[in-house]
């Protein structure tokens, strides 16, 4: 079962913000192969990697008031206490954080940790740090959301990496979120951090695996007595 849906995973569908560098890359293959063969094959490879780097493959995601899911394929690179940054306005007092870094061989479809209300978008033009770095969260192009959930508000900062040159936002503000649903894409290698309030109990630790919209990451203070799924 396990390899089946890593199977589908791998031949899911391509996110339409890829279609314009999938053109670009499929173009550069064609002229290649008319002027060195050799190099055709090179630039074909990488017109596949493309492909797989948009993918944007179904997720089953849990669904319950209390439960924080992954925002973003990836490794965890941070967990801790650390203060949200201040153009989220969620305060200067320190916060429950985790980081995900994504590689460039990760799914960058970012998704919803929670259900709720998004308060406030907030983007920020910056650095193009490597994205594992402590010092990107501050310097490091992003774009934050504050969502307004059941189980309180939290901050969750799309971050540009080192060969990342934009991030992508699908939703806006006074939208509203379910749990799992895609709200943004950073494109190339890139970190999503999400800042929770008092109260989460984080059930990942450094160097876990996390898939969007179906690990959970923690678990909140919430009244949620049944755990359901949505697939999406």
């Amino acid at each position: 079962m396990a390899v089946m849906k890593s199977i589908r995973d791998q031949l899911a569908p391509i996110h339409p913000e890829g279609y314009p560098f999938l053109g670009g890359f499929a173009l550069a293959t064609l002229v290649l192969w008319w002027l060195y063969e050799p190099l055709g094959w090179i630039a074909f490879v990488a017109t596949l990697w493309c492909a797989y780097f948009f993918r944007d493959p179904a997720r089953v995601t849990p669904i319950r008031a209390d439960l924080v899911v992954s925002p973003a394929d990836g490794r965890v690179c941070f967990v801790g206490a650390a203060p949200p940054p201040p153009d989220l306005g969620l305060g200067a007092m320190p916060m429950t954080k985790i980081s995900i870094f994504m590689s460039v061989f990760d799914c960058h479809v970012n998704r919803a940790p929670v259900e709720g209300r998004v308060m406030r978008i907030s983007y920020r033009p910056g650095l193009f740090l490597s994205a594992d770095l402590d010092k990107a969260s501050e310097d490091n192009e992003r774009n934050g959301l504050v969502i307004d959930s059941p189980a309180g508000r939290f901050g969750v900062v799309q971050i540009a990496g080192l060969v990342a040159r934009r991030i992508v936002c699908f939703t806006q503000e006074g939208g509203r979120l379910g749990a799992g649903d895609r709200f943004g894409l950073i494109r190339f290698g890139s970190r999503v951090d999400v800042y929770m309030p008092d109260g989460t109990t984080i059930i990942v630790g450094l160097g876990s695996r996390c898939v969007a919209g179906e690990t959970v990451i923690a678990q909140a203070q919430a009244d949620a007595p049944q755990r359901l799924f949505s697939k999406g």
